[in-house]
Order: structure tokens, then C-alpha cells, then sequence
């Protein structure tokens, strides 16, 4: 790999010992990860990645390395660039609908962002859709607010280039989602749907939803949940209504902060077995995400 000098040069003279080397890496840990998990949407494969570029650092001539901020940005979002590739290929075949694994952002971030962008279900949805380094060059501008010139070197394209990326991912995230509402405004929609959906009522759930609602159903062809997205405010309020009674049998709902939004953690004999979630505008709830998938609720049981 190539030694990166963006800005400023730290004090980082010749090889280092491997202490001073993990103390370094360990301080812009959660950046790494932020980088990552907005590119991959996935905290494993996030994490299995970073470690990654631990490796990779421990074995580096660290000494010829100016910049080592900037070094393991570098590298972090070039192997997530690899790595958000073949998990397209990868999803293409998935089993239902792809929704990402949370991450519990109430007790500790771990994300190292200055700015909250890409960091939500709806937005890493539509990420899904841009191209690796179109999703690169968006996540370093508006996640961390890299500058174009510093994106331009570590995606290894034009400042011209990145512009035109991070201008068509904007106007793609701008186009396709809705102005959502508040925080608290979205913990409420949230909680009028758990009470609606658990009890059957469904002239409550369809006060709440818009017109063109969609319900998600991540299961991940592990558990049993709908394959195919439901679309419309009637039937998904027909849809929830149908299995009320069987599903919410014996199910405790416990509440925490994922991706910086409300989540609703449902739980059967104190362990986690869905995370339930809602993306809401001012036409009532968009988005229905159910995501039951056990290989990605380890951080929202963590979170219990």
C-alpha cells in the first residue's frame, strides 16, 4: 500500500514498537469501524475487517507512514470497497430482504463520526443501491467531512471525479427518502405500532401508516418471515393484523437505541429474537423493518 500524507504530518518518526502501534490504532479505532459499518452495513463484517487492518498495521514499516490517521482511513475504506463488492454479489442471492445488522448507538456509539449521516436504517438502505465508490466518497464527505481532495487520494480517483460521486449520491439519498420526522416523533409512531400490531387493531395501524407503506421481514431464510416485501397501508395492516395473536404470544418488548433511532427489541424467555423498527415522515410510517435474522442481533441483544 501506498503511504498516504494528507495534511499535516503527525510526530511519528521510525519503526515504532508494537505498543506504541496499538496505541495509536486503538485511538482511531472507532473511526475505522464508522467507516466501515456505514460501507458494509454490517457490524461483523465491520469488525472483521478492521481487524484486518490491525493486522496489516502491526506488520507495516510504520516508520515511513507521515500520517497514520490518514493511512488507516486509507486502508479501512479501500478494503471496504473490495469487501462491499462481493457482499453485493453475495446479497443478490440472499434469502428475503436485506436489511443491515443494527448497531447499539444508545450505550456507546463505537462509530468515531462527527455527524450522525449514513448511520440510519433508511439511509444505509439507499447506500445499498450506489456503487462501492459511490458509497465511499458519500460516507467520507458527509459522515466525516473529509475534504475532496483527501477522498480523492484514498479512493484513488480525481478531486472532479469524487465531486460528481458524492454529488449523485446526495441527490439519489435526497430523492428517494422523505424528510423524516423527529426524534421523538418516530419513538412515538414506533410505539403506536408495537401497541397496534400486538393487540390486532388494525383501524389504529392504518391511522398511523402512509399510503405506500412496506414492510420489511429480514429473516435471512434462517427464521420464518415474509420473503417478499409487503406494500400498501392496507396490507400491511391486514398483514400484521393476520398474525397478532400467534406472534406476540409470551413476547416482551424492551426498548433501545439502534443506529440512532427507537427500536423496539422483541424478546422471548429474556433473549432477543427480533429487532422491530420504523422509518416515519409526515405521512405517517414508511418503512416496516423487522429484522429476525439471529447472525445480526448480537449488538441489539448486547443492548438488552
Amino acid at each position: 500500500m501506498t503511504v498516504v500524507d494528507a495534511g499535516p504530518a503527525n510526530e511519528f518518526g521510525g519503526p515504532e514498537d508494537l505498543e506504541q502501534a496499538a496505541a495509536i490504532f486503538a485511538d482511531l479505532r472507532p473511526r475505522l469501524f464508522g467507516i466501515a459499518y456505514r460501507m458494509l452495513g454490517s457490524s461483523t463484517e465491520a469488525e472483521d475487517l478492521v481487524q484486518d487492518v490491525w493486522l496489516r498495521w502491526q506488520t507495516y514499516d510504520r516508520g515511513t507512514v507521515a500520517n497514520p490517521a490518514a493511512f488507516l482511513a486509507t486502508a479501512t475504506t479501500r478494503l471496504a470497497i473490495n469487501a462491499a463488492r462481493s457482499a453485493r454479489i453475495r446479497r443478490e442471492t440472499y434469502i428475503g430482504p436485506w436489511l443491515p445488522e443494527p448497531v447499539d448507538t444508545g450505550a456507546d456509539p463505537h462509530l468515531g463520526a462527527e455527524r450522525d449521516e449514513a448511520l440510519g436504517f433508511a439511509v444505509l438502505l439507499l447506500l445499498e443501491r450506489l456503487s462501492p465508490n459511490e458509497r465511499a466518497a458519500y460516507v467520507l464527505r458527509e459522515a466525516f467531512d473529509y475534504p475532496y481532495q483527501q477522498i480523492a487520494e484514498i479512493i484513488q480517483l480525481s478531486k472532479a471525479t469524487v465531486r460528481q460521486l458524492v454529488s449523485r449520491a446526495r441527490k439519489h439519498v435526497l430523492a428517494e427518502r422523505r424528510a423524516p420526522v423527529t426524534d421523538a416523533e418516530q419513538r412515538r409512531l414506533l410505539k403506536a405500532f408495537v401497541s397496534a400490531a400486538r393487540s390486532g387493531d388494525l383501524t389504529a395501524l392504518e391511522e398511523i401508516l402512509a399510503e405506500d407503506v412496506t414492510s420489511y421481514s429480514d429473516g435471512g431464510g434462517v427464521v420464518r418471515a415474509s420473503r417478499i416485501p409487503v406494500v400498501g397501508a392496507s396490507r400491511v395492516a391486514k398483514y400484521h393484523k393476520a398474525f397478532a395473536a400467534p406472534f406476540w404470544a409470551g413476547v416482551e418488548v424492551r426498548w433501545a437505541n439502534l443506529n440512532g433511532q427507537a427500536s423496539a427489541l422483541l424478546c422471548r424467555d429474556g433473549a432477543v429474537f427480533a429487532v422491530l423498527t420504523v422509518n416515519a415522515s409526515a405521512q405517517g410510517i414508511d418503512q416496516v423493518l423487522w429484522m429476525m435474522n439471529p447472525a445480526k442481533l448480537a449488538a441489539a441483544s448486547a443492548a438488552t
